[in-house]
């Protein structure tokens, strides 16, 4: 396995806190060398025995995949550590195979999980509230998500071996590791708030229907808000003292737990079987359960003894602790409120029988504003519209505003634990098989369960006390509680030790899931949380669950947690469904799950309904649960460790790649989409390190052009002998990438000269349509030293190749002096010479260079050349307004350069180059032809023979030996470097060991101000010699002449102009037709840029890159 294959381990789970997914395939370390050999010594597979290191045999691999295991995180180490605890011994006992099947292992901790805390205290209310209809729609939008959910999940969970970590461990595997944090953390972060609001379900329970006298802040005497914030902190000091005891067992010993979680679910189903028998009861014979009302309001219990206003005690009307409450006195006469006047008392039936056909009157919804008196439909009421609004401590009020979405977020965490046995799929003997069907029967089981509930409460309950949440009208019993048989008590205990249990099963789950999040190491700042006691339990990670639980202890409204919670379940089930459909639609060739019932419109329809159900729960925490999730997401982007899990997300890259690769085939960019897509050609040394960084740099500040950046280079050599050189020089490629910060690829091809390497690169960088536009290749250093000759000749081809694909051409002068990334000039100008129009590329150029930091400061002119016959101050105008529609901010300034005569300088420069090319033209000859004719060379230098006999003698050379050109020019060059040295520095011979080479050097670098005066001259007097020479010059190529002429004018009006700037931008002159003018045109461009630091030779492709419309 590679080393970006971390996982929550499996039996090979190192101790380093980075455990590896184990794996039964190639290179698995479990076998050493003496077993292999004796694997493999077989004389049937004499064939194949060569490649056995890499490819093992099948009947050995069989074995290691068929019993693979895939125990979950920590599972080994903890039993070891258990084994230690009892006593040291030599041998440990091997790890037991998971042993629980789907009942035990999926469908029963499904049930627990999903059956909780909502179901016992809110779930009445909720039917109260939105009616019959209302609920039901409610109930099924929900239990359809998690049905779609877990039909996604399984086949997901069947596509393969699922090793511990389940739902963490299936998203992140299928949308990649930025995905697989983010919902990981969400999923997290749901399950610590699931805790928090089992333990505030479990003090509602214990302070209002267990102990009310338990409370530390007193409610009798309070009404209003004072009542509701002392019930709120009293929910706080007590969630907050039953998470700290909770957080102490799972501490202490997660076995003890595990262990009561049979008795907790036992609660859970022994409660369940009392509603329904409740239910039934009361076809046969209904409770009596009586609710009193004041004309259509429901009476708080408390506040009356018998449901009347007086009563018949011997014959004598006597006045009930009711009259007490709503007059001044116990008299008959005394003054009482007017609502209670007006209107008479009545008795009705809290639990009517599901035989009484009050199912009606619950169809439809009665949502109710917060402090409204909750009252019963169609009983007559004769109130005061004007009468001021009654004190809130005789009837029974809604706590809250309530609404469809409010419904909607506090009911669903009743639907959510469907993950609960792909969390244990560590645990299950068949995990492939188990899944799907234990988790889509627990959800069918609690789905009917929910939906028969909403139907026989409408049909069982009165309205107002179905609305009444906290039964405080039927003596402050639990509404579900009242239907229950043989006893309220019943739904009352098993309610509170369900809600214990599904505490202490989120407090020991989430902190699981985080150490497995922190142990892959995805996100650096949770790696802290990976670690944990010997035995691998997550200290760290209990400790940062408990304070995340606390947030939501503090918020201590189980209606205002129960949303939150909603959010980050929904957005993990969102995510699967993603996963789900992703694969199946890409038609991964991996894809291939057990569990055949999906399809990818069903995933697509869970992830709708999860996305919905986010916004109608509440539109604000679901976008602050999608900016939590988004921020991880780029966290890990941009920060996070780089993994490769196959996932989704890769394979969405390669289809979304795929289809803008044919898209792009179809036709050339439009000009306003034409950006430059650089190959960067550079060379490498022995130990394959680029040798030309700056060029890396350079196409960095190009980069705002946000195009395709390929580095190139060549190997000289064979495939086979030189592929390990090339994979070193990748790297050097990529690790230079990386260090510049430019975002592209790296490409090295080998190849048997550098010439014909460079030439691929060319041809074949790009893919389709996504093929570059423009070459960037340095200047060659050095290119006049004899031993450099072939650098120079690869360069001039590089031109000419990229003339022939119309493609731009890059060229910096003086590389070495260009800026680095951290540089930044606070001043200074990059100037463009804009000789010819060759598309429009040099006026981009500096536009792009300066949206990056380095160039930003510099201002941008631009100069162009005016001859005798132009306008130049129209040309001026003309610029400026073209400028202006291009929206590029520059100055312009137009350069008149007059035809002058051409100086004896430039004709004594065009001598000497001639000379020197005619020498470097001899490397192809024979060793004793060459001797010759370095001598002829000599001798025509002083004058002694005349240019008009070398070309016959360069023919009749090229037809005697034409058969050895070129055969060694590198032995060549050094030989002609010795033959010079080895002659002696005389009046008769060159200056310098280099002869004419060396002579063509010196007048390069040490041209003086005086243009007119040979600074070096073959003979020992310059400048008597110069006009004695003459008549060479009648026989010098008249059009190098003028081309040397070009050159320096051009030099020294833009030295004039520009010595000073920053960058100097210049049109490229196209390479000689003729390959005998190689020298000569290398010779001009150097002339031309002579004098200048920076200088890039900008070569056009042949079409429009910058346009002025829009």
């Amino acid at each position: 396995m590679t080393d970006c294959e971390e996982g929550e381990g499996g039996p090979n789970s190192q101790g380093d806190g980075h455990p590896k997914e184990s794996s039964p395939f190639i290179n698995s370390s479990a076998a050493t060398d003496a077993e292999k050999s004796q694997q493999y010594d077989g004389k049937n597979m004499a064939l194949f025995e060569e490649e056995m290191d890499t490819s093992p045999m099948v009947s050995s691999l069989l074995s290691s995949l068929a019993n693979y295991s895939n125990l979950p995180t920590g599972s080994k180490e903890h039993e070891e550590a258990e084994n230690n605890e009892e006593g040291a011994r030599p041998s440990k006992k091997p790890v037991k195979a998971p042993q629980l099947g789907t009942l035990m292992g999926v469908y029963l901790p499904c049930i627990q999980n999903i059956f909780g805390v909502i179901l016992f205290l809110r779930m009445t209310w909720m039917v109260g509230i939105g009616g019959v209809f209302g609920s039901f729609i409610i109930v099924f939008m929900c239990c359809s998500t998690t049905m779609l959910t877990a039909i996604s999940m399984s086949a997901i969970a069947t596509n393969g071996v699922v090793p511990a970590g389940g739902s963490y461990y299936m998203i992140s595997r299928s949308l990649g590791p930025e995905f697989g944090g983010a919902v990981g953390i969400c999923f997290y972060l749901g399950t610590t708030f699931a805790g928090a609001m089992y333990i505030l379900g479990c003090i509602e329970i214990l302070l209002i229907y267990i102990i009310p006298q338990a409370a530390i802040f007193k409610i009798e005497g309070l009404e209003g808000p004072d009542a509701e914030l002392a019930l709120l902190n009293n929910m706080r000091v007590y969630g907050t003292l039953v998470l700290s005891l909770m957080a102490l067992v799972v501490f202490v010993g997660v076995k003890y737990v595990n262990k009561l979680a049979l008795v907790f679910l036992a609660c859970v189903i022994l409660s369940i079987l009392a509603v329904y028998a409740g239910v039934i009861k009361t076809a046969v014979d209904p409770p009596v359960f009586p609710v009193c009302l004041l004309g259509n309001r429901t009476l708080l219990s408390k506040v009356y003894d018998v449901c009347a206003k007086v009563i018949e005690i011997d014959n004598e009307t006597v006045t009930t602790k009711l009259w007490s409450s709503f007059c001044d006195s116990d008299s008959l006469n005394a003054t009482c409120d007017d609502y209670f006047a007006n209107n008479n008392v009545t008795e009705i039936q809290g639990i009517p029988g599901v035989t009484s056909g009050i199912l009606a009157k619950n169809l439809f919804g009665n949502y109710l504003e917060k402090g409204v008196i909750i009252e019963q439909r169609g009983l007559a009421s004769d109130a005061d519209p004007d009468s001021p609004s009654p004190t809130s401590n005789r009837y029974v009020l809604a706590d809250i505003t309530s609404f469809f979405t409010l419904l909607v977020g506090i009911y669903f965490p009743s639907v959510t634990g469907i993950m609960a046995g792909s969390n244990r799929s560590g645990d299950l003997r068949d995990a492939q098989k188990s899944i799907p069907i234990g988790t889509i029967a627990a959800i069918t089981t609690t789905s009917t369960v929910y939906m028969s509930c909403v139907v026989l409460f409408g049909a069982c309950i009165e309205g107002v006390v179905l609305r009444d949440k906290f039964g405080e009208g039927v003596n402050g019993n639990l509404v579900i509680g009242t239907l229950a048989w043989p006893s309220p008590w019943v739904i009352v205990f098993g309610s509170f030790f369900s809600t214990c249990g599904a505490g202490l099963q989120s407090l020991t789950g989430a902190p699981r899931l985080l150490q497995a999040i922190s142990r892959d190491g995805i996100i650096p700042f949770l790696r802290v949380f990976g670690h944990g006691k010997a035995n691998g339990e997550p200290t760290w990670a209990l400790l940062l669950t408990a304070s995340i639980c606390e947030i939501g202890i503090i918020i201590a409204s189980l209606d205002a947690v129960a949303p939150i919670l909603s959010m980050f379940f929904l957005m993990c089930y969102m995510f699967v469904n993603l996963a789900c459909a992703l694969q199946t639609l890409l038609r991964t060739p991996n894809w291939r799950p057990r569990f055949k019932f999906y399809h990818w419109a069903l995933s697509f329809l869970g992830m709708s309904l999860c996305l919905s159900l986010m916004f109608i729960c509440s539109w604000y925490y679901a976008i602050v649960a999608m900016g939590i999730a988004t921020c991880i997401y780029k966290y890990i982007e941009f920060c996070g460790a780089e993994k490769e899990w196959g996932d989704g997300i890769r394979g969405i890259s390669l289809s979304a790649a795929r289809f803008a690769l044919m898209r792009l085939e179809e036709g050339p960019p439009h000009t306003k989409n034409w950006r430059p897509q650089i190959l960067v050609l550079v060379s490498v040394d022995a130990e394959q390190n680029v040798e030309q960084p700056r060029l890396i740099s350079l196409t960095n500040q190009l980069k705002a052009g946000k195009g395709l950046t390929i580095v190139g280079t060549s190997v000289q050599g064979t495939f086979l002998d030189n592929y390990t050189e090339a994979q070193r020089a990748d790297q050097s490629l990529r690790k230079l990438m990386e260090t510049e910060k430019v975002k592209g690829f790296s490409q090295v091809v080998i190849s048997s000269n550098l010439r014909d390497g460079t030439s691929h690169l060319i041809q074949i960088g790009g893919l389709g349509g996504l093929k570059h536009n423009t070459v960037m290749v340095s200047w060659p250093r050095n290119w006049k030293q004899p031993e450099y000759h072939q650098q120079f000749r690869n360069f001039i081809e590089t031109v000419r190749e990229t003339t022939v694909a119309s493609l731009a051409l890059l060229v910096p002068k003086n590389i070495a002096a260009y800026p680095s990334n951290g540089e930044r000039f606070t001043e200074g100008h990059i100037d463009v010479w804009w000789i010819v129009h060759d598309g429009g590329m040099l006026m981009l150029l500096p536009f792009l260079l300066r949206q990056h930091k380095v160039w930003r400061k510099c201002k941008m002119r631009i100069f162009t050349v005016a001859q005798m016959d132009d306008n130049s101050i129209q040309m001026k105008k003309d610029l400026i307004t073209f400028l202006y529609h291009l929206r590029i901010d520059a100055a312009v300034e137009v350069v008149e350069m007059h035809d002058g005569d051409i100086s004896a300088y430039t004709y004594e420069k065009t001598l000497v180059m001639e000379q020197r090319s005619q020498i470097l033209k001899q490397m192809h000859l024979t060793k004793n032809e060459m001797e010759r004719e370095i001598q002829s060379i000599t001798d025509s230098s002083r004058g002694s023979i005349r240019r008009k006999n070398t070309p016959g003698m360069r023919s009749q050379h090229s037809a005697e030996e034409g058969a050895s050109l070129a055969e060694k020019p590198e032995d060549e060059v050094q030989l002609i470097h010795n033959k010079n040295a080895s002659t002696p520095t005389s009046p008769t011979s060159p200056t310098s060991p280099a002869g004419p080479a060396g002579a063509a050097a010196t007048w390069t670098d040490n041209k003086g101000a005086d243009k007119g005066t040979a600074l070096l001259s073959p003979g020992p007097e310059p400048g008597k010699d110069l006009f004695n020479m003459k008549p060479e010059w009648e026989n010098l190529n008249q059009v190098d002449v003028r081309r040397m002429h070009t050159a320096m004018r051009l030099n020294e009006v833009i030295t004039k102009k520009s010595k000073e700037a920053k960058l100097v931008l210049l049109n490229m002159p196209g390479p000689p037709k003729n390959r005998m003018g190689n020298e000569n045109y290398m010779e001009f461009l150097e002339v031309l840029t002579e004098g200048l630091n920076r200088v890039l030779l900008v070569r056009g492709g042949g079409r429009e890159v910058i346009t002025i419309y829009s």
